[in-house]
């Protein structure tokens, strides 16, 4: 279990910021299946043990009874809390509540009632007297730390925080593809995603560009010249956004940024190939290069 803990705390601390705390924890421990596993498996044998104890008091508190019962046959008076054995746990909550029995509270009665209601002068319970000494010297730990040994305050942690998530920001956009547009649009090359773009060009384009991008009712995609600017990024946005008054359609709103991408890419690579029927050339000569 702690091998578990430790490796997710390990993962964590490289990808969150100095200070994030606890949330971060948990939400990397909710990330990773294995260390959930093991804290359900930690959870189980604790209410396991918990159960064995209650089974274990049981047979205790049987015994104790019969014992009780033997020596009272043999006429013997006995209190079957000093014929008890005391466990662990019984010892260690005493030590712990540092409870005054019932019996002896008149030797910690005082003066002060109100109402019937007298008032004991029980020491303070040391679990709390313990938890309060901690407290302070935590208090004075963490007070040094942030004063004097460059603990980072809560405006330098934000600044941190925000400088992390823009850079996973910017870092998720490099890689996803539907966060593509206009400006940062890439001349993809790679023969599996052309065939991707080839298929979602055989769907969707060949009855105005032909089969083989000599041009129908739309213009003819192998040469050179453009009606509406060259390269990927023009390319691009002619697919997405239309061509208002013609019978080219914004795809936006049935293709993802990824796919149009994949079109446009593989729209390009046509260029220079030799339909069977190219219409004439449309619009100007591009000399802009690939972009």
């Amino acid at each position: 279990m702690l091998a578990g803990i430790t490796a997710v705390a390990q993962e964590a601390a490289e990808t969150e910021v100095a200070g994030a705390g606890i949330l971060e924890f948990w939400r990397a421990l909710r990330a990773d299946y294995l260390a959930m596993g093991l804290l359900l498996v930690a959870v189980v044998l604790l209410v396991t043990i918990l159960v064995l104890l209650n089974v274990v008091s049981a047979l205790a508190k049987q015994a104790t009874d019969q014992r009780v019962a033997e020596l009272r046959a043999q006429g013997v008076e006995v209190n079957e809390e000093e014929v008890a054995p005391k466990s662990f746990w019984s010892r260690f909550m005493r030590s712990m509540t540092d409870a005054t029995p019932v019996e002896q509270e008149g030797e910690v009665m005082t003066d002060h009632a109100y109402d019937g209601i007298k008032e004991l002068d029980n020491n303070l319970p040391p679990w709390w007297l313990y938890g309060f000494y901690i407290s302070i010297a935590w208090g004075v730990v963490f007070w040094g730390y942030y004063t004097f040994f460059g603990g980072p305050d809560q405006e330098t942690k934000y600044e941190r925080e925000m400088a992390q998530a823009q850079a996973e920001i910017e870092a998720y956009k490099a890689t996803a593809k539907d966060l593509i547009d206009e400006e940062t649009v890439t001349l993809l090359t790679d023969a599996s995603e052309l065939e991707k773009g080839k298929e979602i060009f055989n769907t969707n384009c060949v009855a105005c560009h032909g089969p083989d991008g000599g041009g129908t009712v739309g213009p003819n995609l192998t040469d050179d010249y453009f009606l509406h600017g060259g390269g990927i990024k023009n390319t691009f946005a002619t697919i997405k956004n239309g061509v208002s008054g013609t019978a080219m359609i914004a795809w936006k709103s049935n293709l993802k940024p990824g796919e149009i991408q994949e079109v446009a890419s593989y729209v390009l690579s046509l260029q220079g190939t030799t339909p069977a029927n190219p219409k004439a050339a449309e619009g100007e000569l591009w000399e802009g290069g690939e972009e």
